[in-house]
C-alpha cells in the first residue's frame, strides 16, 4: 500500500519571519527555519546544489603562502602558530591559550579543543566547498567556541561565512617546524597508552622523512627508500616559472649538482612545485648551497625575460608534459 505524502507544513520559516538567513547545520538536524523537515532535505538540499566558486589560490594574502601549499600537500607532519587578528577570540568559550596550525590531526578531524583550551587546527583535512581557506577558517571558528577536551566535527561552512584572511594577523610571522612524528597531537605522548599510543605508532611509521631548507624559501627535502627529492613551492606566476626554468634547463643550469635533475613540477593551490631527484646520499644539508645557487640563477633569469629559442621551448615542453595537478 503506498505511504500517504507527508504533510507540508504550514509553519512559518523562522528565517523569513526574522528577516535572516538559514545557519548551516548537520545533514540529519532539523532544518533550522522552522520547516519541520531535516537540513539535507531542506534548505541544505539548496546548500548542497549550489555552484560555489572555486578558488585557486586560497591561501592567497596569508603570510608565508608558499609554505601553507607546502603543509597542506607535501609536508607529512609539522605545526605553525598562529595570531588571530585583534577581536576575534571575543566570546570564544573560555581562554583561548594558544592557536596552532597542524598539518593532519587524528581521525583528520578539521580542529581540537585541547583541555587546556588550547586549538589545534588541521590542514589537511577534506574542503568541502570551492574555498579552503573559508572551509579552515570555519573549523577555527567552530573551535573558538567548543568546550575544551572536545574534536571540532566536520560540517559544511557557509558560503558567506569569514576566510582565514579575516581571523589571523597577517603581520604575524608564519615559520613551520617540520617534525618525525606527529607527537604533537598529545599534551604529553609519553604517556599515551592502548589504542592512542597504537594510532600514534602507525602514523609515525608512515611519515615520509621531510626536512624544510633552512637557506631559501619554501624548499622541503624528503627520503624515499629509492632516491631522495627536493620540492620547492615557488610563488612565482606559472607561465613566467615554466619559461625560466626551460631556459635554465637549454643552458644546463637547472640541477642541484652532480647526481641530481629536475624531473617536472607538481601545481598546488595556483602555485608551481618544481621537483628535483636527489641521490641517496644527499641530505637535506647537502641541498643548502646548491638550492641557494639555483635561486640567484632564477633571480636572474626571471629578471631578464626573452623569447625562447628552439632548444628551450622543447625544454618547457617536457617540463609541461610531467607536471602533476594536486588539486
Amino acid at each position: 500500500m503506498a505511504k500517504k505524502a507527508a504533510k507540508k507544513s504550514t509553519q512559518p520559516s523562522r528565517a523569513t519571519a526574522a528577516g535572516g538567513t538559514v545557519p548551516v547545520v548537520g545533514a540529519r538536524e532539523d532544518c533550522p527555519c522552522g520547516s519541520g523537515r531535516r537540513y539535507k532535505a531542506c534548505h541544505g538540499r539548496e546548500a548542497a546544489h549550489a555552484v560555489q566558486e572555486l578558488v585557486h589560490r586560497p591561501f592567497e594574502g596569508l603570510p608565508g603562502e608558499a609554505d601553507w601549499v607546502a603543509l597542506r600537500e607535501l609536508v607529512p607532519a609539522a605545526t605553525v602558530p598562529l595570531t588571530l587578528a585583534a577581536g576575534v577570540a571575543q566570546g570564544a568559550e573560555g581562554e583561548i591559550p594558544s592557536v596552532t596550525l597542524a598539518t593532519v590531526l587524528p581521525l583528520a578531524w578539521p580542529a581540537l579543543r585541547r583541555p587546556d583550551g588550547s586549538i589545534l587546527l588541521g590542514l589537511q583535512t577534506q574542503s568541502s566547498s570551492g574555498d579552503l581557506s573559508r572551509d579552515l577558517a570555519d573549523a577555527l571558528t567552530k573551535a573558538l567556541v567548543t568546550e575544551p577536551g572536545n574534536p571540532v566535527p566536520t560540517r559544511r561552512a557557509a558560503a558567506d561565512g569569514p576566510r582565514l584572511q579575516d581571523l589571523l594577523d597577517l603581520t604575524a610571522d608564519f615559520t613551520p617546524a617540520v617534525h618525525t612524528g606527529f607527537e604533537f597531537w598529545l599534551e604529553d605522548a609519553e604517556s599515551a597508552t592502548g589504542e592512542v599510543a597504537a594510532s600514534l605508532e602507525r602514523a609515525n611509521a608512515s611519515a615520509i622523512p621531510t626536512e624544510k631548507l633552512a637557506g631559501v624559501d619554501s624548499a622541503y627535502w624528503c627520503g624515499t627508500p629509492d632516491k631522495n627529492h627536493l620540492r620547492w613551492v615557488m610563488p612565482v606566476p606559472e607561465e613566467e616559472l615554466l619559461d625560466a626554468l626551460a631556459r635554465l634547463t637549454a643552458a644546463g643550469e637547472s640541477s642541484l649538482g652532480e647526481g641530481t635533475k629536475l624531473v617536472g613540477s607538481f601545481r598546488a593551490h595556483g602555485l608551481t612545485v618544481p621537483v628535483w631527484d636527489l641521490p641517496l646520499e644527499m641530505s637535506a644539508a647537502d641541498c643548502e648551497k646548491p638550492a641557494a645557487a639555483f635561486a640567484e640563477r632564477l633571480a636572474g633569469v626571471l629578471a631578464a625575460p626573452a623569447p625562447l629559442t628552439g632548444d628551450e621551448r622543447r625544454a618547457r615542453a617536457n617540463l609541461v608534459s610531467r607536471q602533476v595537478t594536486l588539486n
